[in-house]
């Protein structure tokens, strides 16, 4: 039988520091930032994301988000993270991290998303940078996928930037924005970071 959590609980002490950024698991707290850099986002996101739901940036649905998260941490099948600037704590995007196999393979799917303002100033490549560590030392993970659709420039230079390797292209791979579209898909393993950019993270 499946624990069914009472509270939208996630493990403290998962705070990962970078020199500009940092990077947190969501909180209920977080609702209103988070709904507001979205919502002015939008016009941004919506190419590159599945279709949003008409209550997508509720708090309603924010709840369930903290649920689904919460219950994914607990289950070691996904892992949530908000990024934020150091200095004044604002919100400039996510990190998600899902369908974490165990077992032979070890591995897991990277996504994440910047808020319009703040995208090509670098914060993704510093955030995805911090996370490595958590990903392949504390989870000991030994294989990070990702996906993009061909004509998406940034989030594949970001890919490369940062040690992942094109390795194939799935038509019609992922719906997005209401459309089956195709994706190139890369992977970074734990060997490939040497050369790669180097790990600023740390764990607090």
């Amino acid at each position: 039988m499946r624990f069914r959590f009472p509270h939208f609980i996630i493990p403290r002490g998962n705070r990962l520091e970078g020199t500009q950024i940092y990077l947190l698991p969501p909180r209920y707290r977080d609702w209103r930032a988070w709904a507001a850099l979205r919502g002015s986002s939008r016009e941004f996101l919506t190419p590159w994301e599945p279709t949003w739901p008409p209550d997508c940036l509720s708090r309603a649905a924010y709840r369930r988000r903290m649920r689904q998260a919460a219950a994914e941490w607990h289950e070691d099948s996904g892992y949530a993270f908000l990024v934020y600037r150091r200095g004044d704590n604002t919100l400039l995007g996510g990190i998600n991290l899902s369908n974490v196999r165990r077992g032979v393979s070890q591995a897991a799917s990277l996504g994440y998303w910047i808020g319009g303002p703040f995208a090509r100033q670098g914060i993704m490549t510093e955030a995805l940078t911090c996370l490595m560590p958590f990903l392949f030392d504390r989870l000991g993970l030994h294989r990070i996928e990702a996906a993009c659709m061909p004509h998406n420039a940034a989030s594949r230079s970001l890919l490369r930037k940062i040690g992942f390797r094109e390795e194939g292209y799935a038509r019609d791979y992922l719906r997005i924005n209401g459309v089956w579209q195709d994706h190139v898909l890369y992977a970074l393993l734990r060997k490939d970071l040497a050369g790669a950019v180097q790990l600023a993270g740390t764990q607090a």
